[in-house]
């Protein structure tokens, strides 16, 4: 699938209007385990368009035997039978509206689950090209028009062509000349709407990808709000979400115009037709050959065929509007992950030994395949080493933690872990045994009790205090107005940057795993901070197996070994001091990095 929103329409334009509803047949699978609510909703359907058809019959027999007879007893006869009539319709219009609404949102539930379900499995490399409020729109907008169309469109379409095959039944056996008439009107109704109907589903394809836009840029504005008002950029982005609207506004009019094109002509065509009809039915009942109350029949299933035709014009536009939105998120569903579990996957023990050895692994980002971010890398770390990554930016360091996370798999090469490859683990299982600490640390909008279980949802209160103790986070969060329970807002804006240091340290703490990856920070912190959260890493790392992307002194001295990287490649290990002894790379990156004076007098 093309990522972007901006995909090519003319595709969509060369597609049939019959290949662009075909779309909406995927929808059978989530449609399939309410079978029962759907029949039940056809029989009510099929119940109510055949009482509104027996209207038409008592208004024929009201007129002949009632009217021009001048018997008032058929009179009250077709009153109580009218009302009869009326009570079914009624009961069977409740019916079918309450069963289709419930399938409707039923279905729509289902999809959205299944939708954002696949969008967790994907791996990071299909959100390399996809932007988030992209997915949001296929996810929300997209899901909200499939669900208007289950729940009601199909049904009116379905309710509609009943009235009109019924209608058109009822008119031949009443007055099969002027039927003829009506059977020469229908086909001149149909081309209109297979021809406008192509046009309106390009259009609402192109709609909702310029809503897609909209969405997409509020997303990115709204999550980047101080930066947006820090440099001043209100007025610009204004301008820019202002273009956007008026972009998907003017297309929305296109589509809207060839809607309006198209039941304008569905009714100018139809009810020409109903005019004609009367004025040839009237002379037919003026000569004899014809009753009032045939007549009165033959219009009133002239009406109910007119009227169905125009509903069912209108229903194909939102059908088509419905396709769109379907083959956009099937398209999202399509795509395969390119992280899946093995065939016959290998499994770990409850508590792994958490050994890692990188085999001459070369990797290249899908998005960036030209630019190798590790070339025949090979690492081996023994259970329970801290290995300190050191390099400059761009080095393959992050990247080295993305493929043991197994988020990409490496284009050569073979990476193991407790002499597993990673390929042979099922993703879940790996990452069971991996804890991760972000140099951007992830805060969710929830209080404080739930951000430190994420690490762990079933640990108990107690646990969750614990490993907020060890991370030197209790006492800041007992300060919040509510303790553990302070809704922490969006992203942790109410935390500062080294609380929400401790608050990832505490989730990986009560994680408890036996590897874990360790990106610090390499924002400045005061004295304070920076003496709590290093006394938290120093106590989350031990007695397990830690690669840390190193940032501070005290963690490089402190590691076992360290690991230098430039262009994807280890250029250097060794301790702090041998590597300082050394010079070369390391030496000049400690003196800029670590802000050291005198490094070669600290390494003595």
């Amino acid at each position: 699938m093309q990522p972007r929103s901006s995909r090519n329409s003319d595709e969509t334009e060369n597609q049939s209007p019959k290949g662009s509803l075909r779309e909406l047949r995927r929808l059978g699978g989530f449609l399939r385990p309410y079978r029962l609510a759907i029949v039940g909703a056809f029989l009510a359907l099929t119940i109510a368009a055949g009482t509104v058809l027996v209207i038409g019959q008592g208004l024929r027999r009201l007129v002949d035997d009632g009217f021009a007879a001048g018997n008032t007893g058929l009179l009250d006869d077709a009153l109580v039978a009218l009302l009869v009539v009326v009570v079914v319709l009624a009961g069977a219009t409740y019916s079918r509206f309450f069963l289709v609404s419930w399938i409707g949102e039923r279905v729509m539930a289902d999809l959205r689950k299944a939708v954002f379900d696949h969008t967790l499995r994907l791996d990071p490399a299909f959100y390399e090209t996809m932007r988030i409020g992209e997915v949001m729109s296929r996810l929300t907008a997209d899901t909200t028009l499939i669900q208007a169309v289950v729940g009601t469109s199909a049904s009116m379409a379905l309710r509609n062509v009943l009235l009109v095959s019924g209608g058109l039944v009822m008119l031949g056996i009443t007055s099969p000349r002027l039927t003829l008439l009506v059977l020469v009107v229908v086909p001149l109704v149909l081309v209109p709407i297979l021809v406008f109907g192509r046009q309106v589903r390009r259009l609402s394809r192109e709609s909702l990808d310029r809503l897609a836009d909209v969405s997409a840029y509020v997303d990115e504005s709204i999550s980047n709000i101080r930066t947006v008002q820090a440099f001043g950029h209100e007025g610009l982005d204004r301008a820019r979400f202002s273009e956007r609207v008026e972009d998907t506004f003017a297309t929305s009019v296109r589509r809207i115009r060839a809607r309006a094109l198209l039941t304008a002509i569905v009714i100018l065509l139809v009810f020409g037709a109903i005019g004609i009809i009367l004025w040839i039915g009237g002379r037919d009942v003026i000569s004899g050959r014809l009753s009032a109350g045939d007549l009165s029949a033959f219009v009133f299933y002239s009406v109910i065929v007119a009227s169905s035709v125009g509903a069912i014009s209108e229903v194909i536009g939102e059908l088509q509007r419905a396709a769109g939105a379907t083959e956009r998120l099937f398209e999202l569903m399509d795509v395969a992950p390119a992280i899946v579990a093995p065939a016959s996957p290998k499994s770990l023990p409850d508590r792994a030994r958490a050994q890692v050895a990188f085999d001459a692994v070369t990797f290249r980002y899908p998005s960036r395949p030209e630019d190798p971010a590790l070339s025949d890398f090979s690492l081996e770390v023994a259970p329970g080493e801290t290995v300190a990554l050191v390099g400059p930016s761009g080095a393959g360091k992050t990247t080295v933690f993305q493929l043991l996370l197994r988020f990409y798999d490496p284009n050569s090469g073979r990476l193991s872990f407790d002499g597993i490859d990673l390929r042979d683990l099922v993703p879940e299982e790996l990452r069971r045994h991996v804890g991760l600490v972000p140099q951007e640390p992830v805060i969710f909008s929830a209080d404080a009790w739930e951000n430190i279980r994420y690490g762990r949802t079933d640990a108990s209160d107690d646990e969750v205090r614990a490993a907020a103790d060890a991370a030197s986070a209790l006492e800041f969060i007992e300060a919040l107005p509510d303790g553990f329970d302070t809704f922490l807002g969006e992203k942790g804006v109410r935390l500062s940057g080294g609380q929400r240091q401790r608050m990832a340290i505490a989730r990986a703490i009560l994680r408890d795993p036996e590897l874990l990856l360790l990106d610090e920070a390499t924002s400045a912190l005061d004295a304070e901070s920076e003496r709590a959260v290093q006394s938290a890493m120093t106590g989350l790392m031990q007695n397990r197996t830690t690669l840390v992307i190193a940032h501070r002194l005290a963690t490089v001295i402190a590691a076992d070994r360290i690991v230098v990287i430039d262009e994807g490649r280890i250029v250097a290990e060794g301790t702090h001091q041998e590597l300082i002894g050394q010079g070369g790379l390391y030496a000049r990156l400690a003196e800029l990095q670590f802000d050291l004076e005198g490094v070669s007098a600290a390494a003595q």
